[in-house]
């Protein structure tokens, strides 16, 4: 028997020689099913990220959070990865032994995760259920379907929340809870909820602006529906979480703020660190980095202060900044106003360093009132996949008193163009590449890409006085101080004052904002790593490829190159770069 398979091995073995044609084309067929099947199963099982995304097949869902469908979830991945390692990756093109290596990353960090079990922290101050009817705001409501669908969700809304306290349960049995401070800040969002009159919650807000293509006949009946949905199924469900979050886990809620607390903790967190920074640092090698790059910048900010003619100490400065009121403004409507006369600066001054510019659009929008006392400054959500919704540019209007005037263009440059909105539109139109990597990415290069395009104002014409300049000094220290503080809270047992004491002592930010921040990277361990390591590899790459092309280097054709993969871990990104070096030597040598 032994010999005989030998036989047919062997055979079979010079049958394939004789067509590498066909093994690497099935290889390159098989990969492109595996993507395809997979990106419906993450759309599939994330009904609202489909249904934000423009793809309306499970618009009447919300998402599937027992344990159960998770558990399924978990399985799949680990399917998935078990059916992508059986592909030849040697027989696939070298675009496609990139997807490959990124997909088995994505994977392999996935199937990781499960054993830190994170989703049982279903929600935070930051965001969760209780923040559920943003989904609205991201969904098109242009006709009847589209409110039956939206009814559909409203009366499915009391299983979703029950899914929800089940995981939070679990969490307590495990020990996996949240610190007391940051779970003392999630009751005012829930309350906010909790109103008398069905058609004054925000899951209404839909049908006051109903379009007029639907009969007033028919809109009567959908708005009934939805008050009684909402009465039945919302409002119940709410005052349910209340009560729990009241009676059963603010209890159980932690006193330490660190990962390190969690079960496994010490590992949960060099996962997320590796996870985020795409490298292998440790915490402590991170820590260092950033007390470097702490060093460095303040000198930076020192020179501004001397020549400034400030009589006082650095941190008499920080005070001045954070206290005259000739840099806040006093009127909301004002501090929108003044984002938004930013960006119509910026737009213009973009062909001066980039040739590629995105097709999709972007607008300005004020953070939800109901999470803005709770948020950051600003944040940026990406636009749907058919176009239907532009790019957005939600920025906190809560007492525009804490929101420096200076502060404004650095920050509109990293959410907006040529920041996030920049890339993540262009990474969109990659129509070469898979989804997963259209419309996904690795937060390493990301939010190291945003950072980044901080330091590109000066050339878009910002930054023209000294209080702005300092401005992006500040926004530079503030990622520097993360790479500090979370390294320290999570991994060298900082206590959130700690944490908020040395912010407070190096970056010009509002101490309102700055624990906003510390509470921030509390939920969301290792990933404030992300901005400063991407940005110092960027940065890197760039001064390697101006001195390998001297004269011939072209800040164009570098962003270009640099975007033109969408969203990379910054190994590859290396690698890229390092590729594009080579063309560009090979170039320049054909054309001088």
């Amino acid at each position: 028997m032994i010999a005989g398979k030998i036989f047919m091995i062997a055979a079979a073995a010079v049958l394939l020689a004789g067509q590498p044609g066909r093994i690497e084309a099935d290889a390159t067929s098989d990969l492109h099913q595996l993507f395809a099947e997979s990106w419906e199963r993450t759309l599939r099982e994330n009904p609202t990220f489909a249904s934000s995304f423009g793809d309306l097949r499970y618009n009447r869902r919300w998402p599937d959070r027992s344990l159960g469908a998770i558990a399924v979830s978990h399985a799949e991945d680990r399917r998935e990865l078990a059916r992508l390692m059986r592909i030849e990756r040697s027989a696939l093109a070298d675009t496609d032994q990139i997807n490959y290596e990124l997909f088995m990353r994505q994977k392999q960090d996935q199937v990781k995760a499960y054993r830190f079990r994170q989703f049982l922290l279903p929600l935070n101050q930051r965001g969760g259920i209780q923040t559920a009817d943003q989904l609205a705001d991201r969904l098109r409501f242009d006709d009847a379907k589209a409110y039956e669908d939206w009814i559909a969700r409203l009366q499915s809304f009391d299983v979703y929340m029950d899914q929800t306290i089940k995981l939070m349960r679990r969490g307590i049995k495990e020990g996996r809870v949240h610190p007391t401070i940051i779970m003392q800040r999630v009751p005012a969002q829930i309350a906010a909820q909790l109103v008398d009159d069905p058609s004054a919650s925000s899951f209404f807000a839909p049908f006051n602006d109903m379009p007029e293509s639907i009969s007033v006949r028919r809109r009567g009946k959908l708005e009934a529906r939805a008050g009684t949905a909402i009465a039945r199924a919302v409002l119940p469900s709410f005052k349910r979480l209340a009560r729990f979050i009241d009676k059963s886990y603010l209890p159980m809620t932690r006193d330490q703020v660190g990962a390190y607390a969690q079960p496994d903790g010490e590992a949960f967190y060099q996962f997320r660190v590796e996870h985020y920074t795409t490298t292998s640092l440790s915490a402590d090698e991170i820590h260092k980095i950033g007390l470097r790059e702490v060093a460095r910048i303040r000198a930076e900010m020192m020179e501004i202060i001397e020549n400034l003619n400030f009589s006082g100490s650095f941190d008499d400065f920080l005070e001045f900044l954070r206290t005259d009121p000739q840099f806040y403004y006093d009127d909301p409507d004002q501090l929108l106003a003044g984002y938004i006369a930013i960006t119509k600066r910026i737009d213009p001054q973009l062909p001066k360093l980039f040739d590629r510019l995105p097709k999709a659009r972007y607008v300005v929008k004020p953070i939800p009132a109901a999470i803005a006392p709770d948020t950051t400054t600003a944040y940026y959500s990406q636009p749907a996949a058919d176009g239907s919704r532009p790019g957005t540019y939600f920025v906190n209007l809560y007492r525009p008193e804490v929101r420096p005037k200076y502060e404004m263009e650095v920050l509109s440059v990293h959410e907006t163009v040529p920041g996030h909105h920049f890339q993540i539109a262009l990474a969109q139109e990659l129509g070469e590449l898979p989804a997963f990597r259209r419309y996904g990415g690795f937060t390493a290069f990301v939010e190291g890409w945003g950072l980044y395009s901080e330091s590109l104002g000066g050339d878009l014409g910002l930054y023209a006085d000294p209080y702005s300049e300092f401005g992006r000094l500040t926004y530079e220290m503030w990622r520097a101080v993360r790479l500090v503080v979370d390294t320290g809270m999570h991994a060298k047992q900082w206590s959130r004052q700690k944490a908020i004491d040395f912010f407070k002592a190096n970056a010009a930010k509002t101490e309102f904002d700055i624990v906003n921040e510390i509470d921030r990277y509390i939920v969301m361990p290792g990933q404030a790593l992300a901005y400063k390591i991407g940005e110092l590899k960027i940065k890197q790459l760039r001064r390697q490829s101006q001195e390998a092309l001297g004269e011939g280097f072209d800040i164009k054709r570098f962003h270009d190159a640099v975007l033109s993969k969408g969203a990379v871990p910054l190994d590859v990104l290396e690698s890229q770069i390092n590729a594009w070096i080579a063309a560009e030597k090979n170039r320049l040598g054909k054309t001088h």
